[in-house]
């Protein structure tokens, strides 16, 4: 007899097995970091990755990321990085080319940095070109044509001024 009433509960029939039929699995979105590099790892090559990556040991090469990169504050990295968002909190030695770029108090980066979008804090050293793009594409947008250099025939009939000695 039930404390609440004179009522038995009856505890509900599982609806469902476990584990659950491979149709009820839904897709899972990536969040956070799907690649992590651990502090005091050391890895040498060529990464590419469609996910977001941390990295936060020793790394020497080339990084191609589609995804997110986060550079920790105890990596050193020694590789051309290009990924969607770059945000750096230790040191980098080589290129650097992303949509957005930010920078921590505690980066230190010798190289160039491509990018649409950076942020720097207070303390972030840089060594090194930065070039920002257009915003759809990484690559350099085209001169206006007021700034262009006038063509040859109108530097042809522009005056010319001759000095004449002075008697």
């Amino acid at each position: 007899m039930s404390f609440f009433g004179g009522r038995k509960s009856q505890s509900p029939k599982p609806t469902s097995s476990f584990p659950p039929p491979p149709a009820a699995v839904l897709p899972r979105q990536p969040a956070g970091f799907e690649t992590v590099l651990g502090a005091g790892s050391v890895l040498k090559g060529d990464l590419k990755c469609q996910g977001n990556i941390r990295m936060d040991g020793t790394f020497e090469g080339t990084l191609q990321i589609e995804g997110n990169v986060l550079v920790g504050e105890a990596a050193k990295i020694t590789a051309d990085i290009s990924a969607k968002s770059v945000s750096i909190a230790g040191a980098v030695r080589g290129n650097v080319s992303g949509k957005k770029v930010q920078l921590l108090r505690t980066a230190r980066v010798w190289g160039d940095i491509t990018s649409s979008a950076i942020s720097t804090e207070e303390g972030a050293f840089i060594d090194g070109k930065i070039s920002m793009i257009v915003h759809d594409t990484l690559t350099p947008p085209e001169p206006s044509p007021d700034t262009a250099e006038p063509p040859d025939s109108a530097l042809e009939s522009a005056p010319s001024e001759v000095n004449e000695p002075a008697e």
